[in-house]
This record gives structure tokens, C-alpha cells and sequence, in this order.
């Protein structure tokens, strides 16, 4: 199954599970949110088309992080003139997951990973007993003239 929406003048084709970038700030970390503007959404047996747009179908993603991306270096110059301009751009981010979508517009059940098992306690190993190391010989007298 997959769906084809658009969203801040974009289209993405996901299924469930697919983490996309977003280039606007939306939602905070942890919190679900729904696409309203859905394509096109294609299950096992059938496939659904809009013209343009399904009205009721919707893509549910859950907010991962929020962040910028990387610099763009923006550089203007006009040759012979003393004209130079150098600016610097990072775009917003938002990284969601895709939780499900549906054709009804019903918010499927989230299906929460099993718990991991826990750890077993780290035992601290007992430091080793430093070398003993030999004492110095002790230099020989030069004999010298007297």
C-alpha cells in the first residue's frame, strides 16, 4: 500500500513506515499530524485517484524531529565593479514518520513497538595489579686521573 499527497508545494509517494523531509516547521517532536490533500492511495486490490485531490482521504505522520538543513552559500559579485555580496541560508526542517493513512479519514490504530528487554547489569571488572618493575642498577665510577 502507498499514497501519493502534496504538501507545502511538494508531492511525496509514501507507504507505511517511510521517514521524509519536510522543508517547513511543523508540529513539535512526538506529536501526529494529518495531510489532507491525498492524491492518489493504493491498496492490495484497488487503486483510488482524485481529480484532483480525494476529499476524504488522509496521510498521518508523527513528528520525529525538527531541524535546519545545510548551509547554502548565496555569492554575488560583479567583475570590475567592488560589488560583493555573500549571504548564508538554512532551510528549516521537520522529519516525520508515516504512521498510516486511510481513504475514510479515520486516524488508523498506532501500532507501538514491542519493548526491548533489558539489559543485563554491567559488571565492573577489578583494575589489574600494576607491574612491579625493577629497581635501577646503579652506575659503575669512571675512574679518572688524578
Amino acid at each position: 500500500m502507498y499514497a501519493v499527497f502534496r504538501t507545502s508545494g511538494q508531492q511525496f509517494r509514501v507507504a507505511n513506515g517511510d521517514v521524509i523531509t519536510l522543508h517547513a516547521h511543523i508540529g513539535t517532536p512526538g506529536e501526529t499530524i494529518s495531510f489532507g490533500d491525498v492524491l492518489m492511495l493504493k491498496s492490495e486490490s484497488d487503486m483510488s485517484i482524485g481529480s484532483p485531490v480525494l476529499v476524504t482521504a488522509k496521510v498521518f505522520a508523527e513528528v520525529v524531529e525538527q531541524g535546519r538543513g545545510e548551509k547554502v552559500i548565496i555569492f554575488k559579485k560583479r567583475r570590475r565593479k567592488h560589488y560583493r555580496r555573500l549571504r548564508g541560508h538554512r532551510q528549516d526542517q521537520t522529519v516525520l514518520k508515516i504512521v498510516g493513512f486511510s481513504l475514510s479519514g479515520e486516524q488508523p490504530p498506532v501500532v507501538e513497538a514491542p519493548a526491548k528487554a533489558p539489559r543485563a547489569p554491567v559488571v565492573a571488572k577489578e583494575p589489574k595489579a600494576e607491574r612491579v618493575r625493577p629497581a635501577p642498577k646503579a652506575k659503575a665510577k669512571s675512574k679518572s686521573k688524578e
